[in-house]
């Protein structure tokens, strides 16, 4: 038969020991002890910050990747202009009367017109593109007013002759252009909003015989 099992007696230990857990309070957090509360607010306020600037750096990243991609060739389009330059000043050497005497002479003038034909044709790929001036009134914005001169057959103001051409590439002003401007003439109509904007390239700036530097 099975025997039962006694209880094992309580030592006088055990029962000290259970006395005091039952009597000891309840554990009590510090007084200087964080509220959990502003312990979370703290760390969620923290994330916010830390993905807004995560944000701002990737905006700022694919916005530079853009201006690399649209102005990559500032450098280089300002070298080649020098080159234009260059070209342009050959051509303001000869006359036409000069041309009609001398056909080789005519022949490489017309090879000229053609080579600053193609480069502007080049430059117009990459978003560059000449700044009408001649005719226009002077804007500060895009001309460089290097001389003044009296002429009253125009509006007060207006570009009369163009002394170096200038440029834009894509919405940005690349160089602008050395103009001669007139004075003593009527004062210039006011000009609407949409005159004061980017200027756009002339419709045909590349027809044989025209300098890289005129407008039309």
């Amino acid at each position: 038969p099975e025997t039962d099992q006694v209880p094992e007696a309580e030592t006088p230990a055990n029962a000290v020991a259970e006395a005091q857990e039952a009597e000891s309070p309840a554990p009590v957090a510090p007084a200087d002890a964080p509220d959990p509360d502003a312990v979370i607010q703290d760390l969620r306020d923290k994330l916010l910050r830390a993905m807004a600037e995560t944000e701002n750096t990737r905006r700022i990243a694919a916005r530079e990747k853009a201006d690399a991609a649209k102005y990559g060739v500032t450098n280089f389009a300002r070298d080649m202009m020098r080159v234009a330059d260059n070209l342009t000043m050959a051509m303001m050497t000869v006359t036409d009367d000069a041309r009609a005497a001398d056909p080789n002479l005519n022949n490489l003038c017309v090879g000229i017109d053609m080579t600053m034909k193609e480069l502007l044709n080049a430059f117009e790929g990459h978003g560059i593109r000449p700044i009408p001036a001649k005719g226009q009134p002077f804007d500060h914005n895009v001309h460089e007013a290097v001389q003044q001169i009296e002429d009253k057959s125009v509006p007060n103001n207006t570009v009369v002759q163009v002394i170096r051409g200038g440029f834009t590439i894509q919405d940005r002003l690349l160089r602008p252009a050395q103009v001669i401007v007139s004075t003593g003439g009527p004062k210039a109509e006011a000009q609407p909003a949409s005159a004061t904007s980017a200027p756009s390239a002339p419709s045909d700036p590349t027809a044989p015989g025209q300098a890289i530097d005129s407008e039309v």
